[in-house]
């Protein structure tokens, strides 16, 4: 019963991570129909922010890298659409060839400046509670209830304020939005800012569970990506739920299959998913 309890909390911390990812990512994508390829590097950036912090400032002082994360992975966000993103809106092999390229040349930085393989990252808050006989880290607990916050507050702005509105009304429509005088550039950049932020945010929330090292991004790209086309685009709740079950998945079946199998039968069984339902599961109709 410990094992199933720790293995379950465990299992809804990544995924809560994975779900603040896939949020940020439908947002590009629904909105732009931009596959961003540097989204993993973007989350590196931000569990940076989190170790730079702990370097300059000591492990006491880690939330302020947390802080720092999205803003400053955001503006980075805000100046890769201004230069390179906003040329390839209407060409979308392009756009894969030019995030691929820039989140190769920021992991590869990352890379040459590591002296050692992985860096710690210690949380800022320490400790265990225990839960039905299993001891659980209270900074795990921390990180679902900061997702939820982010999740609510998200919502709220995309349902509630007239930021949001004008981003569902590009998002439906680009065409009538921009007869109706929303500058829908200035949505794009926004937009991309906003998910950029997210996977700062997320980079700088998980890091303590892991470690930094490189290719901390990359193993969650293709799980984002999938999330969002299982889940279906063009929604707020569709990705959600893309990544509440990818997410629980990859986190439950390793308890009884190999890793690598694990990965191989959740593409797979994604594959089939999106081929009887090409718009996702959860898609609007």
């Amino acid at each position: 019963m410990e094992t199933a309890i720790r293995a379950a909390f465990d299992t809804l911390s990544l995924t809560s991570i994975l779900i603040l990812l896939v949020l940020g990512m439908s947002v590009i994508v629904s909105m732009m129909r931009v596959f961003n390829l540097c989204h993993g590097e973007l989350v590196l950036l931000g569990a940076g922010c989190s170790l730079l912090a702990e370097e300059w400032l000591g492990s006491s002082w880690v939330w302020v890298g947390m802080i720092a994360a999205p803003f400053v992975v955001g503006l980075v966000g805000f100046v890769l659409e201004k230069t390179v993103i906003r040329r390839f809106y209407q060409r979308p092999a392009g756009a894969l060839l030019a995030t691929f390229a820039i989140g190769l040349i920021i992991r590869e930085i990352v890379r040459a400046r590591m002296k050692v393989q992985a860096l710690p990252v210690s949380p800022p808050i320490e400790g265990t509670f225990s839960l039905g006989g299993a001891l659980l880290s209270t900074w795990r607990l921390a990180l679902i209830i900061a997702v939820v916050v982010i999740l609510a507050g998200c919502w709220l702005l995309v349902t509630r304020t007239d930021i949001g509105l004008r981003v569902r009304a590009t998002l439906d429509n680009r065409s009538l939005a921009e007869v109706s005088g929303i500058q829908t550039r200035r949505v794009f950049s926004g937009t991309y800012s906003f998910g950029a932020a997210l996977a700062g945010l997320a980079g700088a929330l998980i890091v303590p569970v892991q470690t930094f090292f490189p290719d901390l991004g990359v193993q969650y790209l293709v799980r984002s990506f999938i999330a969002v086309m299982l889940g279906g685009i063009g929604t707020f709740l569709g990705p959600i739920l893309g990544a509440g079950t990818i997410g629980i998945a990859s986190g439950l079946l390793p308890l009884w299959i190999d890793g690598y199998i694990t990965d191989v039968i959740i593409i797979v069984a994604a594959i089939v998913v999106m081929r009887m339902r090409p718009a996702g599961l959860f898609a609007r109709t």
